[in-house]
């Protein structure tokens, strides 16, 4: 390597300290240096060479950092990566890049004209069961793909003494934001620019202040697409549907990537994302049934790919055009439901 990229995250929650801190960790192409948070001792305990500051202001003033990771409540996603920008970062946005299209136009324009990387972290492209999806459906065991469903559901309750500001009322908040970019990156990735948008987007558990359930429909002239989200569902398990011409592909349980990095344990170990078969998939075709092994899941490309656009001058996996695409969606879907209308991409 001729160079090592020096990183600093703002904000160290699930995001930073589960997701990217482990696999910037491991990864020689990348230097960990500093990270703002309101929680100095998790810092510390996670590894204490890495510098802790109290603000996003002061990690964008240091000079040595090349790329920057926002991993802030959802609302303060623009204005930091704003200003990393026009400190002269490279910046990775957690999901939602930005709240509406129009934000993430203006800075996705601002990174263009500053000749830097703004990109969003769209993980879940590297999850086992889309690894597998996508190498089904390469493959055409399928055959014409006619129906697709992908559902990310949780059992959430309100609970009342929580104080998290994702359960909080504002702009920004809520499933859409939250879950929803993830299974809609997959789906348009896979399938490209919808024709229509429909949505019904709402709240269903008892107390809530945000939106804890959407139901959205993109519209193809050739197959019917169709992601669901719910935070009240106990029996979780569904997760794709997938029916065409020659058979169809019924698969469950989520990626084990999170629930490994969540006690602990470190990307870097062999059998990485190597998921249990009791959720592997199965195949249904010419009269007979066929449990499919799961391709491994492994978020690492993510970050190697940040390395190339950087250093290289490689294309992000996650392009310009992904991100404002996603973004029209969600502000589509958000108006579809206002307004109980089926609305034209």
């Amino acid at each position: 390597m001729s160079k090592v990229v020096h990183v600093g995250i703002v904000g160290f929650g699930l995001s930073g300290r589960y997701f990217h801190t482990p696999f910037l960790s491991v990864n020689p192409k990348f230097n960990l240096k500093k990270i703002a948070s309101s929680r100095p001792e998790a810092v510390q305990a996670f590894d204490p060479s890495i510098e802790w500051v109290a603000t996003a202001e002061e990690l964008f003033a240091d000079p040595d950092i090349d790329l920057v990771f926002i991993c802030s409540p959802n609302d303060t996603h623009v204005d930091y990566a704003r200003k990393a920008l026009r400190a002269g970062k490279n910046v990775v946005v957690e999901k939602p890049f930005a709240l509406t299209e129009k934000e993430a136009v203006e800075l996705l324009q601002l990174a263009e004209d500053k000749h830097l990387l703004a990109t969003a972290f769209q993980n879940r492209r590297w999850d086992s069961d889309f690894l597998t999806i996508k190498r089904l459906l390469a493959e055409g065991v399928l055959g014409t793909l006619i129906d697709y469903e992908g559902r990310y559901d949780r059992f959430s309750p309100i609970d009342p003494n929580a104080r998290s500001w994702k359960e909080q009322a504002g702009v920004g908040r809520g499933n859409l934001y939250n879950l929803g970019p993830h299974i809609l990156d997959q789906a348009l990735h896979l399938f490209g620019t919808p024709e229509t948008v429909q949505a019904s987007v709402r709240m269903i558990r008892p107390g809530s202040q945000v939106h804890d359930y959407f139901d959205i429909k993109l519209g193809y002239a050739d197959k019917n697409v169709r992601l669901e989200s719910s935070l009240m569902v106990y029996q979780n398990q569904l997760r794709y549907s997938l029916h065409g011409t020659d058979g169809s592909f019924i698969k469950g349980g989520l990626d084990v990537q999170e629930e490994r990095l969540r006690i602990n344990e470190l990307p870097d170990q062999a059998e990485w994302g190597a998921e249990p078969q009791d959720r592997w998939g199965t195949l249904y075709r010419s009269g007979q049934t066929d449990v499919i092994a799961s391709e491994a899941g492994n978020y690492t490309p993510f970050y190697d790919n940040l390395y190339d656009v950087i250093v290289n001058g490689a294309t992000p996996y996650v392009t310009p055009a992904d991100i404002q695409r996603l973004a029209r969606v969600i502000d589509l879907a958000q108006e579809s439901s206002q307004s109980q209308r089926t609305l034209t991409y």
